[in-house]
């Protein structure tokens, strides 16, 4: 039951789920909002512009029918005369294909925004699958459309007859009447037409935008394992972190522990801390901390120490404040400037000595009180 529960979607869509599905250029989007702009649109070009479009049209057609004798008998003329009538098409019919495109854009945008995915024009070979479209039509998704469908289909057709068959007799009066005036009476007629349809439009799309942005919610929606999955992705996976880290620790240690035997010396506590030194006059202003370790760590520096012959003295109170105060790789601070400095005056005397006259390792060091932390 509590994988099941899991792999129920039943969880609201993340903000990165929401930004993957744009990306894919799935948004809410209401054709019904999209074809009452356009009838609206549709409508005011018929209302408002009927005399231009009437005399557009006529002087169109008076050009393209109106030929000379020469023109007709001459093919190339003849060829002109048609290039002539295209381009004048084309010019008559652009600007309100331009105004239809951007109606249809500026709907759009009122719903989803823009989004541009060329994911979303890569064709979907699943889509041709009949069993799955099947399943699509017989979803409880395909029902809501279906009856979506015919509901705008009763509603529109009813208007639509039911304005004609108001309109039948003024219809039927069109043809006692001149070109001119049952031009524009049509085109009148039919602006109220598509007036009244855009506003039914419109009705249908103040249900179907708040339906179309519940329908992508529930598409979008996602089990309690997804959203582990995805702040897995987002944060990293734990148990991949820890191994990393655990790599990098490994790889550092590694490194530290490659850098002992290039050390001058080994101060010790003497058991619990070892601190390798190096210092190479004029390269450094400073000596350098090479090495550093506790316990299990700091015997594996003593055993090298051993190997390669590194001098170790034991000076508990500067191991302890090398190993809590100073980095891998970083200089000493001024504040142990004089500990240290004892330290190399010390093994400069132990290298002088004979085998038999060791000098005495010092008790006291130069140590600031503040710096020295007893484990």
């Amino acid at each position: 039951m509590a994988e099941e529960s899991a792999q129920e979607r039943t969880e609201a869509a993340t903000p990165k789920r929401r930004d993957d599905a744009r990306k894919k250029g799935q948004v809410a989007r209401s054709k019904e909002l999209s074809t009452s702009v356009l009838l609206m649109v549709s409508a005011s070009v018929f209302l408002g512009l009927s005399d231009h479009i009437y005399r557009s049209i006529t002087g169109f057609l008076y050009t393209g029918l109106h030929l000379s004798t020469p023109v007709m008998t001459d093919p190339q003329d003849l060829l002109r005369h048609l290039a002539t009538m295209c381009d004048a098409a084309v010019e008559l019919v652009l600007p309100f294909f331009v105004l239809l495109l951007m109606a249809v854009i500026a709907a759009g945008l009122m719903v989803g925004g823009w989004v541009f995915s060329i994911q979303s024009l890569i064709p979907d070979l699943s889509r041709m699958n009949p069993v799955s479209g099947l399943q699509k039509i017989i979803s409880r998704q395909g029902a809501l459309e279906l009856v979506k469908a015919i509901l705008k289909a009763v509603v529109l057709g009813g208007i639509g007859i039911t304005l004609l068959w108001a309109q039948r007799n003024a219809l039927f009066g069109l043809i006692q009447e001149s070109p001119e005036r049952a031009m524009l009476h049509l085109m009148h007629m039919s602006g109220l037409v598509l007036l009244l349809l855009a506003g039914s439009t419109l009705l249908i799309a103040l249900f179907d935008v708040p339906f179309q942005i519940w329908t992508l919610d529930g598409k979008l929606k996602m089990s309690r394992q997804e959203q582990k999955d995805e702040m897995k992705e987002l944060n990293g996976n734990p148990e991949i972190k820890a191994k990393v880290r655990a790599m990098q620790r490994e790889m550092a240690r590694r490194r530290m522990m490659a850098a002992v035997p290039k050390a001058d010396v080994i101060v010790t506590n003497p058991t619990h801390y070892a601190v390798a030194l190096r210092y190479a006059e004029g390269e450094t202003r400073a000596p350098v901390l090479l090495a550093k370790g506790a316990d299990l760590v700091a015997a594996k520096i003593r055993a090298l120490a051993a190997e390669h012959r590194i001098p170790m003295v034991e000076a508990p109170s500067l191991a302890r404040a090398l190993y809590h105060h100073v980095e891998l790789e970083q200089e000493i601070p001024v504040a142990l400037y004089r500990a240290v400095a004892e330290l190399l005056a010390y093994l400069y005397q132990l290298r002088l000595a004979a085998p038999q006259q060791q000098p005495p390792v010092p008790v006291h060091w130069s140590v600031p009180p503040e710096m020295d932390e007893r484990g």
